[in-house]
């Protein structure tokens, strides 16, 4: 696993709070297509939405693809764990 890669999967909750949309967005997009990792698209989900609420379009249109690949309760429990995450942090 790249050194970079190996960073953004273990990014912890400071760094990703700090974290800007576009590196939130290639975090999201890493586990859409399970790119040095296992695909999660729970995981993919949260990630695209909160870049998507720090001011990044091209997480939006992501995340909406996304949405349209999930079945109700994977959505439901991204969207679940998007909102603990911006509530804590």
């Amino acid at each position: 696993m790249k050194m970079a890669t190996f960073q953004m999967l273990e990014m912890d909750n400071d760094t990703a709070r700090n974290a800007g949309p576009d590196v939130l967005f290639r975090l999201g997009m890493m586990y859409v297509q399970g790119r040095d990792c296992e695909r999660d698209l729970v995981a993919a989900h949260k990630w695209l939405n909160i870049a998507a609420i720090k001011g990044s379009g091209q997480a939006a249109r992501a995340r909406a693809e996304l949405a349209d690949m999930m079945d109700k309760s994977e959505l439901a429990r991204a969207l679940r764990e998007a909102r603990t995450w911006m509530t804590m942090h």
